[in-house]
């Protein structure tokens, strides 16, 4: 069967280096009464290969014999022949003129330009090439592959014939060369064909350890000088629980040097075969591609009850990707995806489309020197399995964004000492029909398996302009003090066409001034044994109030965790749609220490608070953005955050929020690892206090473990779990195998998740997987890299 790609080591690379170097080396000679060269005689030839007219030769041997009767040129004694980068070194090479033949004898060693070698015991091949004999071949490859026989012979300028071949990919063990390599191909015939790039293996055998696992009778895969042909791929394997074992069998279609098209079906023992099928086209100006799949479910009461994989039987999707480039700086492209239901290319594994968020994008950037410019059309798919008894309508109040923009100007010249940026972001937004606040993504989430993938928000269409420019400068005082003032002013336009009842404004303009100023004075201490910086710092945003907060729709500014990281933001909200007024001062201290034991020390602490005006986290919207953010009190909750480390592996990060009366936790995380040389394992703790008013009314808790462990070299052992302490569920576990050498590799794994509560799918859902992979021929399996063909 054929491969899409795959390498073998060919006689070309043995022709071109006889080509380059000895033949014609030996053929600029002008033939000469026999006579004999001292020891270490030595010419520099000038008449050059063909192929390279400015090219010169060097000929070094011990002795030198012309002889005319013969019409033999022989050279021999430690010969060495270099020409253009490529080297032939044997004990004695001769070149029949009456015959056309040269032979070369004794050690002969040929070393290609790049790097390729060839070694034989006898080469004897006529000066055309077209037919020759090499006795004892053996080639090593700069990619570490390797090919020994035990005679080649070429005839017709096409076909060579490798006798008892021997290919692998796998080093020879130094301590006992004359252990079997890991992993090689034996055949009694090796049939490199030149003109239709095909190798073929004849009563063949492939060997794992020095031992037959399986018989070849004929086996033929493509020339490696072709990256792409025709043929059936090696088949995937995959194991999950609802779709039972499955077996993926795929063809690969080379139908021009530039686009291709992979058919693939995977027969699963529960749900039957699922098809797919990719076309891949590549332009001078970029590259896209055409993906669909589908099945008829045979059990769909597999899955579980109420589920939308158990409500439909015939399922599919239909999805393409481009990228282009118009010049250097500007690039456009699509990543679109369609399907019969919500969960179908997440339930099936369906490559690129398989996240719980799919987002379907039309996109165009450009990038200056100091400007770029990203323009965006999106659609968001929540891939899901809980079924709605109006799914039409659930799906419809996710939203079409159409389209959002973002440019980003600096000035290249200083404006009064400072620097100038402005910033313009564009909005337009579509959904049919409304999806209250059941549960907001930003500030809910612990962990991916949380069903908390939709973004609330008011139905009809609502567009945003965003213009705002900002100048800044830093001082340094003579004291050490760092001094930067800072100037905004932003203008947002906004229009609504809604009829929720939460949108109270169908148009509006919103203005923000600001006048802020920033002060740090790094303080070095140092002392023979360590180095220590502190940093106090104070900022005060002095600005008008934000207005029509809670009147219009928030889309982009959903997100919002206040923790130590933006304690020093200007405008802590993630998005345009709402923006920080009222005055406010932030105020922290900054620390990192090095010891010259190796440990490194960060800390940042401080506290926020609001001075004046109207406060922007206390002020409700249609996703209670602000609430229990710890921002919404004149002064807010205290932040911090602390990391170690040091040159032995240790690292230690923590994050938290406390409340500002009683100091108590409102959120925090802990993560910790130590790597040795063969042992890394991992800890993760995350907390989230009682968050009433998104409809968390107990905390919530997650513990998080992973480990890494090397047995030796080659075998390591890996896994991972992931716990929700306060419904007493285990969410996710996984634990694998894997083995790595130089020329294969293998790995399994084992995947058990399961929806923490209070979801009504608590039954665990349980995937294996594995991989093989044999370097230079391909790999199998559950993850199979041959079944993406190439372009």
């Amino acid at each position: 069967m054929g491969l899409s790609k795959a390498r073998l080591i060919l006689p070309n690379i043995f022709s071109q280096l006889v080509r380059g170097t000895a033949i014609a080396c030996l053929l600029s000679i002008v033939p000469m009464a026999a006579t004999t060269s001292p020891v270490l005689a030595q010419d520099t030839l000038g008449d050059s290969f063909k192929t390279d007219p400015n090219a010169r030769m060097l000929l070094q041997a011990d002795e030198l014999v012309y002889d005319r009767d013969v019409q033999t040129v022989v050279a021999q004694g430690a010969v060495q022949i270099e020409y253009d980068g490529n080297r032939l070194v044997a004990d004695k090479v001769t070149y029949n003129r009456q015959t056309n033949r040269m032979t070369a004898s004794g050690n002969v060693q040929v070393v290609e330009k790049d790097g390729n070698t060839i070694y034989t015991d006898e080469m004897d091949v006529t000066d055309d090439f077209r037919d020759g004999f090499v006795n004892g071949l053996r080639v090593e490859t700069t990619d570490d592959t390797r090919f020994v026989a035990e005679s080649a012979e070429r005839s017709g300028g096409e076909i060579t014939t490798f006798n008892n071949g021997v290919y692998t990919a796998c080093q020879a063990c130094t301590k006992n060369p004359d252990k079997p390599v890991l992993w090689q191909i034996k055949a009694r015939k090796i049939i490199w064909n030149g003109a239709r790039k095909t190798v073929r293996f004849e009563r063949g055998q492939f060997e794992l350890f020095g031992m037959p696992i399986a018989f070849l009778p004929a086996f033929e895969m493509a020339d490696p000088s072709v990256k792409r042909k025709s043929g059936f791929l090696f088949p995937g394997f995959a194991y999950k629980d609802k779709l039972g074992f499955g077996v993926k069998a795929s063809y690969f279609w080379n139908l021009a040097p530039n686009y291709d098209l992979t058919v693939s079906t995977t027969g699963y023992t529960k749900q039957g075969f699922l098809t797919e099928a990719e076309w891949r086209h590549r332009l001078e100006s970029g590259s896209y591609n055409l993906r669909i799949a589908g099945i008829h479910q045979l059990k769909s009461g597999e899955f579980n009850a109420d589920t939308i994989d158990s409500d439909n039987k015939n399922r599919g999707m239909i999805a393409s990707k481009g990228d282009f480039e118009i010049n250097s700086r500007w690039k456009y492209g699509w990543d679109v995806m369609a399907q019969s239901d919500k969960n179908f290319s997440r339930t099936y594994d369906i490559e690129g489309y398989s996240s719980s968020t799919q987002t379907s994008k039309i996109y165009l950037t450009g990038l200056g020197e100091r400007s770029h410019l990203d323009l965006n059309f999106y659609r968001f798919n929540v891939q899901e399995d809980i079924l709605s008894s109006k799914p039409n309508e659930v799906s419809s109040k996710q939203p079409w964004v159409f389209p959002s923009l973002d440019h980003l100007y600096i000035a290249p010249d200083a404006v009064y000492g400072g620097e100038l940026s402005i910033t313009n972001n564009l909005q337009i937004l579509y959904r049919k029909n409304q999806y209250d606040n059941e549960k907001t993504s930003g500030n809910n989430q612990i962990h991916s398996g949380d069903a908390n993938y939709r973004v609330p928000g008011a139905s009809g269409t609502n567009a945003r302009f965003t213009s705002e420019a900002e100048w800044k400068r830093s001082i340094i005082t003579p004291q050490g003090l760092v001094i930067t003032p800072i100037l905004a002013l932003r203008g947002d336009a906004i229009g609504v066409n809604s009829n929720s009842i939460e949108v109270t404004r169908s148009e509006a303009f919103r203005a923000m001034a600001t006048a802020g100023m920033e002060v740090r004075w790094p303080i070095l201490f140092s002392s023979t044994s360590s180095t220590h910086i502190i940093e106090p710092t104070a900022q005060i945003f002095v600005r008008n109030n934000e207005t029509y907060a809670g009147e219009m729709p928030n889309e982009d500014a959903q997100s919002f965790v206040f923790d130590a990281t933006n304690l020093f933001a200007r405008d802590k909200f993630s998005g345009y749609d709402r923006v920080e007024g009222g005055t406010r001062a932030n105020l922290g201290l900054r620390y990192s220490g090095n010891l010259n034991n190796g440990w490194g020390v960060y800390a940042l602490a401080g506290q926020s608070f609001h001075l004046g005006g109207r406060n922007s986290f206390a002020s409700d919207d249609f996703v209670n953005v602000g609430a229990e953010s710890g921002l919404q009190n004149r002064s807010s909750d205290y932040v911090a955050m602390l990391g170690i480390s040091n040159n032995e592996g240790f690292s230690l990060a923590t994050r938290g929020r406390f409340d500002r009366k009683d100091f108590s936790l409102q959120r925090g995380e802990i993560e910790a690892q130590q790597s040795w040389s063969r042992l890394t394992v991992s800890a993760r703790y995350a907390y989230i206090a009682a968050q009433p008013t998104y409809g968390y009314s107990d905390e919530r808790q997650e513990l998080s473990f992973g480990a890494s462990a090397k047995l030796n070299d080659n075998w390591r052992v890996f896994g991972g779990s992931t716990y929700e302490l306060v419904s007493n569920t285990l969410v996710r576990a996984s634990a694998g195998l894997a083995y790595d050498d130089e020329c294969f590799s293998y790995s399994m794994t084992y995947n058990q998740t399961r929806n923490a509560p209070p979801s009504t799918v608590t039954k665990p859902n349980h995937s294996i997987g594995f991989n093989i992979t044999f370097r230079t021929l391909g790999d199998f399996g559950s993850a199979s890299s041959l079944a993406k063909g190439s372009l």
